[in-house]
């Protein structure tokens, strides 16, 4: 398993670019880069807990290993060459959707710093 493992993060720096920029294509004789948001991740585990006597193990004792990964990509937009030059054409929808865990995360440690500050300011 642990060479799985190794194979795997080896090769996983060379995926980046060639996720997150699709193949150059012909629109309306125009070309075109989709490009997208790609998140992925790959985990492992492997354990060996007590035996009791007789090698037989009990729930949740014993010997185990597991592995697993997964990921997602939002198409964002796409690089498109025209007469105006290259020019990036975002898809709106896209990024707000992927602007929404972001804005809230902000706006969730601003609204703590902020309480924290009136606590503060209220001794």
């Amino acid at each position: 398993m642990g060479k799985l493992i190794e194979n795997l993060a080896e090769s996983v720096p060379s995926w980046g670019a060639r996720v997150a920029y699709g193949e150059k294509t012909t629109v309306d004789g125009q070309e075109a880069v989709p490009v997208a948001f790609v998140v992925f991740g790959f985990g492992a585990g492997e354990g060996s807990g007590d035996m009791p006597e007789g090698g037989k193990a009990l729930a949740g004792h014993g010997e185990g290993s597991g592995g697993g990964g997964g990921g997602f990509s939002v198409p964002i937009g796409a690089y498109i060459n025209g007469p105006d030059g290259l020019r990036f054409r975002p898809n709106t929808i896209a990024l707000a959707v992927a602007a929404v865990p972001l804005v809230s995360a902000i706006g969730g440690a601003l609204a703590l710093i902020v309480g924290a500050a009136r606590f503060r300011g209220v001794r």
